[in-house]
């Protein structure tokens, strides 16, 4: 008996060790229970309920721009892109393995590759790395240099013209060149207006693609009237690289298309478009958890221009003919190109801008040429010569100088193209005297011809005649609303004979476009426009090729008075009547049988890399000009070519005129009288 009660209280003993652990182990399991629920309860009930706002962003077209009646000269075109987004942990074989399942999908142009995408391509995937290395690179290089600069230095040394690609490869490496050239994470565009085709066949393979690849709704710019002006237009394409920053601070994706040159880019801002934005609500695991709340995008806004898209297709029908004809004058087997600008003197439109160039027997358009070629542009520039003249004292309306070949020391005869005798100024505009202008060039630099003794302070003479001529916009910027524009060649300060020829036109060089705002200088009684191709802005109208309210429109900008007397100017300008209205004058020929208009204007012949620029400024009408227009030919020989065509190009304008368009967009605004008026 008395061992089984002590059997019975290590029992019972045990059993309330048990108990008590029990106890202890539910009280930590409650405690913890209220640590979670209590102290931590919210946080943990956050995470549970945690959801993801994920915008997703779809490109809204960009605006169109119209002509000055209304026509549609650059469109939209819904179209379908290929696009390719790249992690942050791509590889380069894994980048190569999806081109080159691509480039079995899709035809990829391989004109964009440069040499440079070839160099990269071959030797990182097709070459022998190591031994291309050991070829190129000296033992003392590779210790001296790192890894980026051992690449480099390899890149240049390698001969593109040997590297042997197949078309197959070149494909390739024209879609890896997309996928590499953007940002992780950002989709790129491999290709824009993928055919119905493509997208049905990459449609069935994108899970071999684990989601990097898609094919997405986008738009492309469409051009009504085909290459006409295009290249002024502009081009859209993906943000520069030394441009990300900026775009990304104003809220732009870096993936985003954008205006790259002239118009696209000068009008950036007005022409993109607001994109629609679709905002999910996902919970952690990225399931949609509510219905995406969608925010409608808009088209750009639309541009109003100030050319008549019907005279620039004339206009370039006429000097595409005029050269096929000089061309048929042995003489004239370098010219190759003419370049036309035709804009209203009185506020600065453009209303044609025309750059023919032949180039294998086709003539491709280059209206370009226009502000950034430039050209010793001859007699042309004489009216502002003889106005330079007038201002700086050494000449008065009506002085008679005499025209006969000049010697200077160390300089060979200067001469006009016939000894003229005693001529006035008018006289000397409408022969276009090269000697009369040279008097005035030497009075200017204080040179005496009959003494041979002068001209001590040469700098302060080329500032003078350049300080004149820049008023007129020659040698200045012209303000055109492009992004860029050359403003000629200042050949800086030279011999006496080098002021002279600049006189004549033949040592500083011009624009074509800095031609047409001089001579509407002149024309417009001394006021100088800044040219426009820019004239509204209006807001789309949805579902319809109508025209939407006036945002904005462009107000004419007097850039500058030339510091001339009018009575002075009136002189110059009737000068440049007698020159194509007169028997002696330089243009009657192709000027005396005009009807319905009457033209001002004046000719120029340059010495151009051994041959010759024929030029022709003018406007029309005389008494009340409402168009001005330069004329460079580049390279031609004999004949009148220059003359031809400006009188051909203001019949066109005048017949316009007379047929009637539809009802022109924009009013006819000058600032010169609200100028007048504050004077």
């Amino acid at each position: 008996m008395e061992i089984q009660k002590k059997k019975k209280s290590h029992v019972h003993f045990r059993l309330n060790i048990l108990f008590l652990a029990v106890f202890l182990l539910f009280s930590a399991l409650i405690l913890r229970l209220g640590v979670v629920q209590i102290v931590h309860g919210s946080s943990f009930k956050a995470e549970a309920e945690r959801t993801e706002n994920i915008t997703a962003k779809l490109d809204a077209p960009r605006g169109k721009m119209y002509d000055r009646y209304g026509r549609v000269v650059v469109d939209n075109e819904p179209v379908f892109s290929v696009t390719y987004t790249r992690s942050n942990q791509a590889e380069p074989e894994e980048i190569y393995e999806t081109a080159e399942k691509l480039s079995k999908y899709i035809e990829k142009d391989t004109e964009s590759l440069t040499k440079r995408d070839k160099k990269d391509f071959y030797l990182t995937f097709k070459a022998d790395a190591e031994k291309v290395y050991r070829q190129l690179l000296t033992e003392k290089e590779r210790e001296k240099l790192d890894d980026s600069d051992e690449y480099n230095l390899v890149i240049d040394r390698l001969n593109a013209d040997k590297i042997a690609l197949t078309k197959e490869e070149q494909e390739i490496a024209a879609i890896w060149r997309k996928m590499i050239s953007g940002y992780a994470m950002t989709p790129q565009r491999i290709k824009m207006g993928a055919t119905p085709k493509e997208i049905a066949v990459i449609s069935e393979h994108l899970e071999e693609f684990n989601g990097a690849v898609d094919i997405k709704p986008d738009t492309t710019r469409t051009y009504p009237y085909g290459d006409t002006l295009k290249s002024i237009f502009g081009q859209v394409g993906q943000i520069p690289k030394d441009l990300v920053k900026g775009y990304v601070l104003e809220g732009r994706d870096r993936n985003d298309l954008v205006g790259t040159s002239f118009l696209e880019e000068q009008y950036e801002s007005i022409l993109r478009g607001t994109k629609t934005k679709i905002q999910y609500t996902t919970d952690k695991a990225g399931n949609p958890i509510d219905k995406p709340i969608k925010t409608e995008g808009e088209r750009g806004l639309d541009v109003i221009l100030t050319v008549d898209m019907e005279l620039q297709q004339k206009v370039g029908e006429i000097v595409e003919k005029r050269i096929l004809e000089a061309r048929q004058i042995p003489a004239n087997n370098q010219l190759k190109s003419a370049y036309v600008v035709m804009m209203n003197p009185q506020n600065g439109e453009i209303y044609s801008m025309v750059g023919k160039k032949l180039e294998d027997g086709e003539f491709r358009n280059v209206p370009f040429g226009n502000v950034y070629n430039q050209y010793p542009m001859g007699s042309t520039v004489k009216a502002a010569t003889v106005l330079t003249g007038y201002q700086t004292g050494v000449i008065k309306p009506g002085t008679v100088l005499y025209d006969t070949p000049l010697k200077l020391p160390g300089t060979d005869v200067k001469k006009s193209y016939k000894n003229m005798g005693y001529v006035n100024d008018l006289e000397a505009l409408q022969m276009s005297s090269n000697v009369y202008m040279f008097r005035i060039a030497m009075r200017i630099g204080g040179y005496d011809f009959n003494e041979k003794e002068g001209f001590h302070n040469p700098a302060e003479s080329y500032r003078t005649m350049r300080y004149y001529f820049n008023q007129f916009g020659l040698g200045v910027p012209t303000g055109i609303d492009l992004p860029y524009e050359d403003d000629g060649y200042n050949g800086g300060v030279q011999a006496l004979g080098n002021l002279m020829d600049m006189g004549i036109g033949q040592f500083d060089t011009y624009t074509p476009m800095q031609m047409a705002q001089y001579i509407s200088t002149v024309a417009n009684d001394g006021y100088r426009m800044q040219p426009h191709l820019l004239n509204g802005v209006r807001k789309p109208k949805a579902g319809s090729d109508q025209l939407g309210e006036i945002v904005s429109e462009f107000e004419p900008n007097v850039l500058n008075r030339i510091d001339m007397k009018q009575d002075w100017i009136e002189r110059v300008q009737k000068g440049l009547w007698m020159v194509m209205n007169t028997k002696e004058g330089t243009a009657y020929d192709a000027f005396k049988d005009v009807e319905g208009y009457v033209a001002a204007g004046k000719t120029g012949t340059a010495e151009y890399k051994d041959s010759y620029n024929l030029t022709l400024v003018g406007y029309a009408p005389y008494d009340k000009p409402e168009v001005a227009f330069a004329v460079v030919v580049p390279f031609a020989e004999e004949g009148s070519i220059n003359n031809l065509i400006g009188r051909d190009i203001l019949d066109a304008y005048f017949e316009l005129k007379e047929k009637g368009h539809t009802k022109d967009l924009l009013e006819n605004k000058s600032s010169k009288e609200d100028l007048k008026n504050q004077e």
